[in-house]
């Protein structure tokens, strides 16, 4: 499940058992993810409130492309799975879905999703071969600057937590092996998910 130690659950005490009884009563079941923070929950704490702030100012429709795209660059199954799961549940059908994870710039996108996702992807790659025009072109599908700081900050966000679980060897949870297996396939883009 990763290759560090974590914290048994019947072990948990103070701030771990907290973060693991918020996370199990938020999610049905305690995630990997979380688990893979139980020797550091102070930082876990730190990123739910950095990750809050940033999807409290967001469009969540976006947030969630702009992840997705980041999480795929990262080669990220956790995190491609968890969020093209929530575009699934909340905005788009699975075909759309594995197109736009597929590849976005043929998926029936908007110009402005596939403009964010662009964003969000040079963000995760290298931000520092993002040039002027790749903002314009987010200010000429009618983005404010806040709004395309959000994309920025959602793509850069998503680097420290995708890379921290796949340096931690964590592998996704169980429950997305029932996903159906075409859109598990597509989603899957880095590590396996973990076997039940």
């Amino acid at each position: 499940m990763a290759f560090v130690e974590t914290v048994p659950e019947d072990q948990a005490a103070g701030a771990t058992a907290e973060m693991y009884a918020t996370d199990e009563a938020a999610f049905g079941y305690l995630p990997n993810f979380t688990r893979a923070f139980s020797l550091r929950p102070a930082v876990y704490a730190a990123w739910r409130q950095l990750n809050g702030a940033i999807k409290s100012g967001m469009d969540l429709r976006r947030y969630e492309l702009a992840t997705v795209a980041a999480a795929r660059r990262l080669h990220s199954s956790y995190c491609t799975l968890a969020h093209g799961s929530v575009l699934m549940d909340k905005f788009l059908d699975a075909d759309s879905v594995a197109a736009a994870v597929s590849d976005h710039h043929t998926a029936g996108l908007s110009a402005t999703d596939v403009a964010v996702m662009d964003l969000a992807e040079k963000v995760a790659e290298d931000a520092s071969t993002i040039q002027p025009a790749d903002v314009q072109r987010l200010r000429s599908a009618g983005l404010s600057d806040a709004e395309i700081v959000d994309v920025v900050l959602a793509a850069a966000a998503r680097c420290f937590f995708s890379k921290t679980l796949d340096a931690l060897g964590v592998e996704p949870d169980a429950k997305y092996a029932d996903l159906n297996p075409e859109i598990r396939e597509v989603l899957t883009v880095g590590r396996a998910i973990a076997k039940r």
